[in-house]
């Protein structure tokens, strides 16, 4: 039969079993040195990772950058396509559902 105390004691005090000596004093210490390095792991790859979020972003910025130089270009082509065909009396037609709408044909002046 397990015999448990109701009261247990917490702390350092009640983990030392008497006569540990030498030994639990490098057991001791050598828990100290491996917080000690797992401490500076984790603060080594929290650094990291934020350095890597940080790039993220940065790049992230530069494509949406880029994308919108790009969009603007499209438009702005586009735009002075439009202008050129009205300028040369050609008309623009799209497919709506089943029909086709076409701009550009109205007479000027009506």
């Amino acid at each position: 039969m397990i015999q448990s105390d109701p009261m247990p004691q917490i702390g350092f005090a009640a983990r030392r079993r008497a006569g540990g000596g030498l030994w639990s004093s490098l057991v001791w210490l050598g828990g100290l040195i491996a917080t000690a390095v797992a401490v500076t792991i984790g603060a080594v790859l929290a650094v990291l990772t934020a350095a890597a979020v940080a790039v993220l972003a940065v790049v992230g910025g530069v494509v949406l950058f880029f994308a919108g130089f790009a969009l603007r270009a499209r438009r702005t082509r586009q735009m002075r396509q439009a202008a050129k065909a009205a300028d040369e009396g050609i008309i623009d037609a799209h497919k709506v559902g089943d029909t086709w709408v076409a701009y550009g044909w109205e007479r000027e002046g009506r």
